[in-house]
């Protein structure tokens, strides 16, 4: 047996025991007056009771252990064990180990017929398991305690994906139980040195649940500024507005549009434009030219710009108003005004520099 193997070991036999094994061990403690060392502390294990049992000389009012046919008396001396006899007996004291037959005799008296007689610091514990009784002097003893106390509820935290980071909910209130606990206890010279928690048997304590959140936060739709602008809807024929320009030397050229159009242009003249609608300032629903106001009508000074003459306008702001016809008068000099629908997209569009492009 290895060292890591024996504090199992240990384990396993001071959780076994019964009434079968017990009367092995028919414990009747008596106050000796035979032995000079009576006085010793004992230390029982392997009983039906879990928790160890302690006979320490200085009790003045002794454990009643008669169900577990334990019986101590109050004698001045301390007490002691009485064994069964034909009782095998394994007695360990300063490294060395002795198995014997007992007779009906005490503790006290098998020890002394081993010449093996205990300190004024030494313990003497005593073990039952299947085979018999083992019996330990030393300083220093370790045994394992099982005791039944109050288990306060433990609290689990679970992630839920579903819930933002921050955000938490209880799924399941705790409740306070009763658990059954292994201890290891060790006694040293005659007073308990340690008890250490080993673990949890079983436990009646309802666990509190909580959900907690491990969602990142949707990004908020960035706040960009609406361009003004976005009121003039592209209501005529842009293209999409202009890819390219290639122009000539004697100042026309060629408009490649985005959709792939294209347009030849006799020249270009930058002029200011303003925009008008039907119903202000007297504008009715006929061009001087008799058609339809629409998009795309322009009015013009005929004398710079002649009536019927095909545009393609490019106002300042990037806005595209695209393919044109001069159909209306009203204005005079180097300006064009351009029709919208509503009033709105007028007074947005309200006086800008633009480029024309005269198509042929």
């Amino acid at each position: 047996m290895n060292a890591d193997q024996q504090p199992s070991l240990l384990y396993a036999l001071c959780r076994r025991g019964s009434m079968l094994l017990f009367c092995l061990l028919v414990a009747t403690v008596t106050g000796l007056s035979a032995t000079g060392w009576a006085d010793s502390l004992f230390l029982i294990t392997g009983t039906e009771e879990e928790a160890a049992i302690i006979l320490d000389p200085d009790q003045k009012d002794p454990p009643d252990l008669s169900s577990q046919m334990v019986y101590v008396s109050n004698g001045s001396r301390g007490y002691d064990i009485t064994l069964q006899d034909n009782t095998t007996v394994t007695v360990r004291h300063e490294g060395s180990a002795v198995t014997i037959l007992s007779h009906k005799e005490s503790v006290s008296s098998l020890l002394a017929r081993l010449h093996i007689y205990p300190s004024p610091l030494e313990m003497i514990g005593v073990k039952l398991s299947e085979s018999g009784v083992e019996v330990n002097v030393a300083s220093e003893l370790t045994y394992y305690d099982y005791v039944t106390e109050t288990a306060p509820f433990a609290t689990q935290r679970v992630a839920n994906p579903e819930m933002l980071e921050g955000e938490e909910k209880v799924v399941q209130e705790g409740a306070n139980g009763v658990r059954s606990s292994v201890y290891e206890v060790v006694w040293s010279n005659g007073a308990q040195l340690s008890r250490q928690f080993v673990e949890e048997l079983d436990t009646t304590a309802v666990d509190r649940i909580v959900e907690y959140g491990t969602a990142k936060p949707k990004p908020k739709p960035s706040e960009t500024k609406q361009d003004p602008d976005d009121i003039l809807a592209e209501h005529g024929e842009t293209g999409g507005g202009i890819a390219n320009v290639s122009e000539n030397a004697d100042g026309s050229g060629t408009l490649t549009l985005k959709d792939g159009t294209v347009l030849n242009y006799s020249g270009v003249r930058s002029m200011t434009a303003t925009a008008y609608t039907t119903g202000h300032g007297g504008v009715g629903t006929r061009t001087a030219s008799g058609t339809a106001v629409h998009v795309g009508s322009v009015a013009v000074d005929k004398s710079v710009i002649p009536l019927g003459t095909r545009m393609y306008i490019v106002a300042g702001g990037n806005v595209v108003y695209g393919l044109a016809v001069a159909e209306d008068t009203g204005v005079k000099g180097n300006k064009i005004d351009l029709y919208y629908d509503t009033y709105e997209e007028c007074i947005q569009f309200g006086r800008r520099s633009c480029t024309v492009y005269i198509l042929e």
